[in-house]
């Protein structure tokens, strides 16, 4: 394991690749971003969507996923209001014992900000087998779901004949999941080939499903995005004051309402992300056994790069946060999944990576390196 030589991304996220002066992708792009024309870059959207002609008898300009949440409130609100195109939003939506009532209320705000909102509910009972069975095979029940959450936007799209999808950041540049660059930096369309969306229906089909009973997890293939004309657009890439805590602020004074349960729970610092659902801390915490890095990781390495804190502050963070969890969220994911907490942690033990951490006699979890050096 090795770490950015400015923030405290390790080499372990997959899909990434170091420069040569051991600077993490993002790091490397944000050095590039300092010498951005921002306005030459609002000029290329202004021209992009003059180019984008609605279908005959459509009122819909492009469409955004969301969730209600910090990014995608100000997507919405961003492109109605100052650049005067009328979006159409689409929501995944979780199942009842899975959805958080403030996720309800910020899609509600949405809806009552004056938004037209199109909502997508896969069927609950092979949402939660799915979860499950990803859970069983890849110690991840989010696979599935993932794959419904990013394939609903293009095919409610490809279904309203609107040819623009904008969606927020860039996971290439601005993470550093480099198989999802595309022909420009704005370019989203090679977004299929985020690490999130790799493991196929194949494992699904295992699960006794038809494909058809599958439908809401199809990401619809090139062929259909070429004979559309459908392009996915990053617009992260054109807001030089696109971030986490940007956003954020930018949302809650557009009544959106974030969390209170703390990062001791969560590990989310500010406590503006998964807003909609409490699984999301649970799959954190695996990615952070598997990886070495959760979510506090991706919070201060925005919080470094942008100078708001300094790196060692990010260490004293990382090392006390990282794998922060809560034993009530633990137990309700449990209850929905059907198993026990300790069937839970058996699995999860069984996929801690060996090489970044050691499992005690006492059935601990330690980290065996060094936030900020490494192994």
């Amino acid at each position: 394991m090795i770490y950015c030589q400015n923030c405290l991304q390790p080499d372990t996220r997959p899909n990434s690749a170091f420069t040569e002066e051991g600077l993490c992708p993002a790091c490397h792009y944000f050095g590039f971003l300092q010498k951005v024309d921002w306005q030459e870059r609002y000029e290329i959207l202004q021209d992009l969507l003059s180019q984008q002609q609605r279908k005959p008898g459509s009122y819909h300009d492009c469409i955004i996923g969301v969730s209600g949440g910090k990014d995608s409130t100000r997507q919405a609100l961003f492109l109605r209001d100052k650049l005067k195109i009328n979006p159409l939003l689409v929501c995944l939506s979780y199942p009842p014992e899975q959805v958080t009532e403030r996720g309800v209320e910020n899609i509600s705000n949405l809806i009552n900000l004056g938004f037209d909102l199109v909502m997508s509910a896969p069927a609950p009972q092979t949402w939660k087998t799915l979860k499950k069975a990803g859970f069983e095979r890849f110690i991840n029940s989010f696979r599935s779901t993932e794959m419904a959450l990013f394939a609903s936007v293009p095919q409610i799209a490809l279904k309203y004949g609107i040819k623009l999808i904008m969606w927020g950041e860039n996971p290439g540049l601005q993470l550093g999941d480099l198989k999802t660059l595309g022909s420009t930096g704005y370019d989203g369309n090679n977004l299929r080939y985020l690490n999130t969306l790799s493991s196929g229906l194949d494992w699904m089909l295992d699960c006794s499903f038809s494909r058809s009973e599958l439908l809401p997890y199809v990401y619809p293939d090139t062929s259909e995005f070429d004979k559309h004309g459908l392009q996915i657009v990053y617009l992260g890439w054109f807001l030089g004051d696109w971030s986490l805590v940007n956003n954020a602020t930018y949302s809650c004074g557009n009544g959106i309402e974030i969390r209170s349960d703390g990062v001791s729970k969560t590990g989310d610092l500010y406590g503006v992300t998964a807003l909609d659902e409490d699984f999301t801390p649970i799959n954190q915490l695996i990615k952070y056994y598997k990886y070495g890095f959760g979510r506090v990781t991706d919070y201060v390495n925005e919080e470094i790069r942008l100078g708001r804190i300094s790196r060692v502050k990010g260490i004293e963070l990382v090392e006390k946060y990282d794998d922060a969890h809560d034993s009530q969220y633990i137990s309700d994911y449990c209850d929905y999944l059907g198993i026990t907490v300790f069937d839970f942690w058996k699995q999860v033990k069984s996929a801690v990576n060996l090489e970044f951490f050691e499992i005690s006699d006492d059935q601990g979890i330690q980290r065996k390196f060094k936030v900020g050096v490494g192994l």
